[in-house]
């Protein structure tokens, strides 16, 4: 299944893009080894893939991509942008994701 994105997280990164002047940038996401539950997800803007991502497409100018290993942990994920009174940030809606820390950025399968 692929990593797709909502709306507002498509204007987010677009967003980024127009403030980094990288305007053909990719999204990254992924895992690394750490935070409450195990794992923490890591978002990045990079001028292309690496060798052996997986790439999607998010929307017509905005392709996401994810290495292998990580993919494996984030398979059918949604990325969301929140922006509240109290913070705003990338939230993941992992369906392989039977823990989760509180605010969101940790998780374990």
């Amino acid at each position: 299944m692929p990593i797709t994105l909502t709306e507002a997280a498509v204007e987010r990164v677009r967003e980024l893009r127009r403030m980094r002047q990288s305007p053909d940038d990719l999204l990254r996401v992924g895992v690394l080894s750490g935070g409450c539950n195990g794992l923490n997800y890591t978002v990045d803007l990079v001028p292309s893939a690496q060798p052996g991502d997986k790439v999607f497409d998010a929307a017509p100018d905005l392709q996401v991509c994810v290495d292998r290993k990580s993919y494996l942990f984030m398979n059918g994920t949604v990325v969301d942008w929140v922006s509240d009174l109290m913070h705003a940030a990338f939230e993941f809606h992992n369906p392989l994701a039977q823990q989760t820390c509180s605010c969101g950025e940790s998780f374990s399968v």
